[in-house]
């Protein structure tokens, strides 16, 4: 594996939505107030109740042209239910949890991680509406009023929030704050850079046990595999099992340490 470049850890942390989570940099985020978040509501139903007359309107013509009760019935689903039943679900998924409305609000669905919702988190919310919307009172709204961040029963259910863009406080980690990290701290293992926050905890979750746990030279050697290091300062292969654990122990605290020392220097 060639040398990582620090250009791909500050690419990783650019893909989730203006917020970098874990340990490296703090972002207190911002929930969307009620009145920003039936703004953007408001603003919704208006294109869609533009778009329900257009709709209309378009399949008036198809009657006056087309007399076949299957094309007519097509028209309907096609330009009025589809549209109108999925307005949120569709935009949200392609717009990186935005509608229309919320983009000109400046309001993002997020998890509350800050990473983008998956599919299945962006459903769940959506099939809630039914709880939160009309058919229930607009209960949503009142759960909003109670909850710490603003949300309603579909975004507790998806781990999801909404949050005003451009409001939240950014907080940059120095090398103070760890104190493994000095600040002439050298890293080792460049190739630690290529490492994700996700692979990043799970070898924190790992060195939470015993050095002596095989789980931990299993981990190791597979992350030395998965980065190219061919060069292990704290030698993994030692004669004796209670010191290869020990080595293995030592170099992966090494890799998260430079992963975060790398971290440190995109802030």
């Amino acid at each position: 594996m060639q040398t990582i470049s620090m250009n791909k850890a500050k690419n990783r942390m650019e893909r989730t939505p203006h917020i970098v989570t874990g340990q490296f940099v703090r972002i207190n985020q911002t929930p969307a107030s009620l009145g920003h978040r039936m703004a953007a509501q408001l603003i919704d139903w208006g294109i869609e109740l533009v778009w329900i007359f257009a709709a209309i309107w378009l399949i008036g013509n198809i009657d006056d042209v087309v007399d076949h009760t299957i094309i007519k019935d097509a028209a309907y689903i096609l330009l009025l239910f589809i549209p109108i039943m999925f307005y949120s679900l569709l935009w949200e998924l392609l717009n990186h949890g935005q509608t229309p409305g919320k983009r000109l609000i400046k309001l993002r669905v997020v998890k509350t991680d800050g990473s983008m919702p998956s599919l299945g988190a962006l459903i769940m919310r959506w099939l809630l509406w039914i709880a939160d919307g009309p058919t229930m009172g607009f209960l949503g709204i009142f759960v909003m009023l109670v909850t710490r961040n603003h949300q309603r029963f579909g975004d507790m259910a998806a781990g999801t929030m909404v949050i005003k863009l451009g409001s939240y406080n950014k907080s940059s980690v120095t090398l103070d704050e760890f104190d493994h990290l000095s600040p002439d701290y050298k890293p080792f293992y460049p190739q630690a850079a290529d490492l994700s926050l996700e692979q990043v905890n799970l070898i924190t979750q790992t060195l939470k046990g015993a050095p002596n746990d095989p789980h931990v030279m299993a981990l190791a050697e597979k992350v030395r595999q998965v980065l190219g290091i061919t060069h292990v300062r704290e030698t993994i292969a030692a004669p004796h099992s209670d010191q290869r654990s020990e080595n293995s122990y030592h170099f992966l605290e090494r890799v998260v340490r430079d992963y975060q020392y790398y971290a440190l220097q995109e802030v």
